[in-house]
């Protein structure tokens, strides 16, 4: 997902895109209605400080990285093969990264992995996972006991390789970010506890659950009573997108200047205080533990990072270079574990970029090619460095303000003409996730008025609904569009649908402190011009509208010059509505 994608997605919405799943160990649980609550029986299922199973040596003094061997847009039809698994671990201990985590226990990905580290004699030692879904907003009974089933014949796995691979798994980790608030697989507690209740009987190794250090800081005595170790994930740069959290933390740092454009200092200045922000929070689970009686519970970093690209609506915090600087941070502090002054150990995330995870990738340590970033060059003289880009201490990135163009100056503004069912010169038309609806030129158009083309939408919603945008061909190019934010300025697009219930119309600008900025109307049958009954009609919006919903829209720097959607949760649908009705648009502009 580009930008634009990412920020026309809701925090929300972007937490619930994924939500659908999860399941309990039948021997273990009694499901109540339906809904998941389980009886745990904590005083014989408790771990006692002076029971703990301490981490290995070897997990604490091996370099981290998560691991994944996903190369392709399509993780669910892609097959790794063990060739490609090798040549990927090969490069990982060439860096001396011999400590993975791998997410599941699949015979996709957890057995390979384990079988091509046993069949080579890599010196690879892992930490084991179990992906467990969540049924949290599953309504449908034949769907929550395939979900169950899934998860038990998921855990059995994980029993089954710890066990056999006992020389390579160091430890297991059950669920992955499932009791955070915002969690797109969200597990309640006590279903968590039973399946570590179920898991940690069966095996030797130390067990935790990974999870946000949010979640760690508040964690419930139902799952600290269960854990070897805690697994906390913490991402400063991913904080610095939301404004109002109580994590944000000052990644402009203006109070550093940019002197001739050398951002060299204040990028400095940027990732020595996402560092800070880093050990702040992991501090927080440690003092957390600390003050229930849980001083000898080890506090470990199951996932950090930094992205080398924005794909994320990182402008301005992301390069090659910044990711270069975050991790040698990190490996400071690693070393600082060592002396009891940090965690127990960090794990990298990720090793390699895996393209379909769309927005939320380019974190790797190499990219998709298995080319060697800048953060790990230096490591092994066999790497291929990556392609075009300069590892300079100068190709830095920091904040700037961003400028505003010279002010439009027709009294109308083109996106897509109605002869054409192509945007204008300098846009471009894309889907939330990439794939959330597809377009198709109509020629010649169904509306009498032109006889040319027109654009037909036809949905392909995920879980939270789908969503199309016009915007620039160059990210973050801006177009000033202030003289039509005045009284008579209008947004104005040909509609024919029979589209049930609301849609949404909406728009996003930049600003002066490079907070994207958006807004959405939702127009039902009979608002702004529109009707759905499969006719064409002129959908008409003041801009003023827009300003309305978000003041703090800056139209000299207008990003998303138009976006059709509908958000499920904004337009009063339930999740997964999958309404695939199409709808035909053409004519799009601003006049004034």
């Amino acid at each position: 997902m580009n930008f634009n994608q990412k920020i026309s997605l809701t925090a929300t919405v972007a937490k619930l895109a994924r939500t659908a799943l999860a399941l309990t160990a039948t021997a273990l649980l009694v499901a109540c209605g339906g809904g998941g609550s389980v009886a745990v029986d904590a005083p014989q299922s408790a771990v006692s400080v002076t029971d703990l199973r301490v981490l290995p040596a070897e997990y604490l003094a091996r370099k981290a990285v998560s691991y994944s061997p996903f190369r392709t847009n399509n993780r669910d039809t892609e097959v790794p093969t063990a060739g490609q698994v090798k040549q990927d671990l090969e490069l990982l201990v060439a860096g001396n990264f011999r400590l993975i985590r791998l997410f599941d226990s699949s015979d996709k990905v957890a057995k390979l992995t384990l079988d091509v580290i046993k069949d080579n004699s890599l010196d690879i030692k892992v930490q084991l996972g179990a992906y467990v879904n969540s049924y949290k907003y599953v309504y449908n009974p034949p769907v929550v006991e395939s979900i169950k089933a899934a998860n038990q014949a998921e855990l059995d796995r994980l029993i089954k390789l710890a066990t056999d691979y006992i020389d390579i798994v160091l430890a297991v980790s059950v669920g992955n970010e499932t009791m955070v608030s915002w969690s797109p697989v969200p597990i309640d507690p006590d279903d968590m506890a039973a399946y570590i209740s179920y898991v940690r009987p069966k095996v030797t190794q130390p067990v935790t659950t990974d999870d946000n250090f949010v979640f760690y800081a508040e964690i419930p005595q139902r799952i600290s009573d269960l854990i070897d170790f805690a697994s906390i994930h913490t991402y400063a740069e991913i904080d610095t997108k939301f404004p109002d959290s109580p994590y944000f933390w000052d990644w402009r740092q203006e109070g550093v200047a940019v002197v001739g454009g050398d951002k060299t200092a204040r990028a400095t200045a940027m990732m020595n205080a996402a560092m800070v922000a880093t050990r702040a929070q992991y501090q927080m689970v440690r003092d957390s533990l600390d003050r229930k009686g849980l001083r000898s519970v080890p506090v470990v970093i199951g996932e950090t990072g930094w992205n080398a690209e924005d794909v994320n609506g990182l402008r301005f915090r992301t390069s090659p270079v910044n990711q270069k600087m975050y991790f040698s941070r990190l490996e400071t502090w690693r070393a600082e574990g060592r002396v009891g002054s940090g965690p127990a150990n960090v794990f990298y995330f990720e090793a390699f970029d895996e393209p379909w995870k769309g927005g939320d990738d380019k974190w790797g340590l190499f990219n998709v090619n298995r080319q060697a970033r800048c953060v790990v060059q230096a490591l092994a003289a066999t790497y291929t460095p990556e392609a075009g880009v300069s590892c300079a201490d100068s190709n830095v990135n920091a904040f700037e303000t961003p400028l505003a163009n010279t002010e439009y100056a027709l009294t109308t503004y083109p996106v897509l003409v109605s002869s054409s069912a192509l945007p204008v010169a300098g846009l471009k038309i894309d889907a939330f996730d990439g794939d959330s609806a597809t377009r198709t030129i109509v020629t010649p158009s169904p509306v009498s008025a032109d006889g040319g083309q027109s654009l037909l939408i036809t949905p392909t919603p995920k879980d939270y609904g789908w969503g199309l945008l016009f915007y620039s061909t160059v990210p973050y190019d801006s177009e000033n569009l202030s003289q039509f934010s005045t009284a008579t300025g209008r947004i104005n697009v040909l509609v024919k649908t029979a589209y049930p219930g609301k849609f949404e119309i909406g728009i996003s600008t930049d600003t002066t402190s490079g907070d994207v900025q958006e807004a959405y109307l939702q127009i039902a049958s009979g608002s702004y011009g529109y009707v759905n009954d499969d006719s064409w009609h002129l959908v008409s919006i003041p801009v003023l509208d827009f300003l309305n919903v978000n003041p703090k829209l800056d139209f000299s720097r207008v990003l998303s010059r138009f976006v059709i959607a509908d958000r499920y949760e904004k337009t009063g649908k339930p999740l997964k509505s999958n309404i695939t009705a199409p709808i035909n648009i053409d004519g799009i502009s601003w006049t004034q």
